[in-house]
């Protein structure tokens, strides 16, 4: 488990970009930091690796201060992905995927064959391990990024704003890989995003915030559409603009969900069907 405790920071000569913020972080859950830009959510994340240290207030890792750990160690142990994915453009990608192993004094045939595995894991064909990081599409370099970060096997990883630089149709594909995987593997997921969809649709802990890090409301996607702690909230998510409504419309071939401004957003369908689909993959 990760615990803020009335952690604040402030920079010289700069606003507060963090005031008095305490959170716990389950383990093997998706926590989102979710919020506008300047909130205070990606200098939340990096003070988990000490990337970013706290002007004042703890942050501990199964109760352990993390000041008193080395931070490169602590660093090494922690997965972390960028917006664009900070590949080393003089690698190719299986040495790009293998480095943080190579570091840690893993053998260069061991560090290798790990590599391979986990470009296989995040679904990136081996043929792309000879490729330099130019040769890649942004969604394939995004995938790299991911294949580095879980190649230690960390039981944290962290993800700032990953997928904000690619199309929406792999940012969809993305999600959905990062979904698969945490299912798979379980690890304690900080994910950073100002996208209320991506939030929900990732995160089993959603964590809202406004200015210098306030917590606006902490629960699970549910919870906040079910009952929504403020106006800021209900804004902030789209429930007083009434994009999130749904309304059901009977039509000749069956009854189909609709927005507040009637345009259609899916289907309605029994639970068997859907446990069924969730069963096969169907719609992932």
């Amino acid at each position: 488990m990760i615990e803020f405790l009335d952690v604040s920071k402030e920079y010289p000569g700069e606003a507060v970009a963090v005031r008095d913020f305490s959170l716990q972080i389950p383990a093997h859950q998706t926590t989102v930091f979710v919020g506008s830009s300047g909130c205070g959510k990606t200098t939340l994340l990096r003070m988990i690796n000490r990337m970013v240290e706290p002007s004042s207030g703890q942050v501990t890792i199964d109760g352990e201060n993390i000041r008193e750990k080395d931070p490169v160690r602590l660093r090494r142990g922690i997965g972390y992905v960028l917006q664009n994915a900070g590949l080393l453009p003089h690698l190719r990608v299986i040495d790009n995927v293998a480095c943080v192993l190579r570091l840690g004094g893993v053998a260069k045939h061991e560090a290798r064959q790990r590599g391979e595995e986990m470009m296989a894991a995040v679904g990136l064909d081996p043929a792309l391990a000879g490729r330099y990081p130019g040769q890649l599409s942004g969604g394939q370099q995004q995938r790299v990024g991911v294949a580095r970060a879980l190649a230690a096997d960390p039981n944290i990883l962290l993800m700032d704003e990953p997928f904000g630089a690619v199309d929406p149709i792999v940012r969809s594909e993305l999600q959905d890989e990062v979904a698969r995987l945490q299912r798979d593997l379980r690890k304690t997921i900080v994910f950073v995003t100002h996208d209320i969809d991506e939030a929900f649709r990732l995160g089993d802990q959603i964590v809202i915030l406004q200015a210098e890090g306030q917590i606006a409301q902490v629960g699970s996607p549910a919870q906040i559409l079910a009952s929504p702690a403020s106006d800021f909230v209900a804004d902030f998510v789209g429930l007083k603009r009434g994009s999130r409504a749904l309304y059901s419309r009977e039509t000749e071939k069956g009854t189909v969900l609709v927005d507040g401004a009637g345009r259609p957003q899916g289907r309605l369908i029994k639970a068997a069907e859907a446990d069924a689909a969730r069963e096969t993959g169907v719609g992932e």
